[in-house]
């Protein structure tokens, strides 16, 4: 979904930039396996089209991998090798890391010519302040009070007009960005999350536990994720508001986290898209789950709990999941 997009942007970056000597990229949010390779090969592979294709000399470039510090960035640089085997030329690439949060400054003045951040920017910088701690839900439902949506909105627009804020200092003049984050399509009704929300299924899988004794309740009541799934509209706001950047693109596309809109009612089928889409969200939550419960939690039963959860919910064959792709230029 996303790489017309990305391809489309880095052609005209280092067009508009007249195909300078050095070009330098970052990918943030890069975690620790070979996806930010993809992304990056991507990139390198469209400039080294590009500059055969105007009959220029390829310019040095400059990978650069952020995440937070804890992130396991071994195992990511022993994805090198398929880096480079990816690559369409021997066009010089330099691969680094850069451990550090993205709602901070990373790289020095106007160094950056190309942004690239994948499923990174939904995550908040901390789990809003003022949330009701006696509930059982992770995260907003349509029985939440309004002011928990204005409480998780409110402090979205402070990280990520941050981050706009951090990304203008570090990037030149007419630089592009392509961020894909989670979102929704709802415009108005803000509380809406359907029954197969993935944060909605950890919230009745942790339930289950409680039901069964296996975790305490106050335990699951004072756990919030510190996330939040924008429409276009608020993003638009903020972005117009912060001011450094003008919107090059936006969409909005609907996927299916699970595959689960492949199986035809088959009950063998719906499981496997069930433990299918419960991989999914243990990759992507049991750091912040172990972070909070410790021991206290038995991961592989609660993501079993979750892949039941799927199978047996007939609406969660449907297409739920909604990603926001936005590209940038720095004014």
């Amino acid at each position: 979904m996303t790489k017309p997009i990305l391809v489309k942007n880095t052609k005209e970056m280092i067009t508009y930039l007249d195909f300078p000597e050095c070009i330098k990229l970052a990918d943030l949010g890069c975690s620790s396996g070979q996806n930010t390779f993809m992304v990056m090969s991507d990139i390198v592979n469209t400039i080294n089209a590009l500059c055969e294709e105007r009959n220029k000399n390829p310019p040095e470039i400059d990978c650069c991998l952020n995440d937070l510090p804890g992130n396991d960035f071994n195992t990511t640089f022993k994805f090198i090798t398929f880096f480079k085997d990816m690559l369409t030329s021997k066009i010089p690439c330099f691969v680094s890391g850069v451990p550090g949060s993205f709602y901070t400054r990373l790289f020095p003045r106007k160094s950056l010519h190309f942004i690239h951040s994948n499923y990174s920017l939904h995550y908040l910088s901390k789990v809003p302040d003022g949330l009701d701690k006696n509930k059982t839900s992770v995260y907003i439902t349509g029985s939440s009070p309004i002011i928990e949506h204005k409480t998780y909105l409110n402090q979205f627009q402070k990280d990520f007009t941050t981050f706009l804020r951090m990304r203008s200092e570090e990037m030149v003049s007419s630089g592009r960005m392509v961020l894909t984050l989670i979102g929704r399509k709802t415009l108005d009704d803000p509380l809406y999350r359907d029954c197969c929300h993935f944060w909605t299924l950890l919230s009745q899988s942790l339930s289950d536990l409680v039901f069964e004794g296996l975790v305490s309740a106050s335990k699951v009541n004072s756990f919030n994720v510190p996330f939040y799934d924008p429409n276009e509209e608020e993003m638009r706001e903020i972005i117009r508001n912060e001011g450094s950047f003008m919107i090059n693109d936006l969409e909005t596309h609907v996927f299916d986290l699970g595959d689960s809109n492949e199986d035809h009612g088959v009950q063998s089928d719906r499981g496997k898209a069930g433990e299918k889409e419960a991989k999914c969200i243990r990759a992507v939550t049991e750091t912040m789950l172990i972070a909070h419960f410790g021991d206290s939690i038995n991961m592989d039963t609660l993501f079993e709990k979750y892949a039941n959860h799927v199978s047996q919910h007939a609406n969660c064959r449907n297409k739920t999941s909604v990603s926001l792709v936005v590209s940038l230029i720095r004014k």
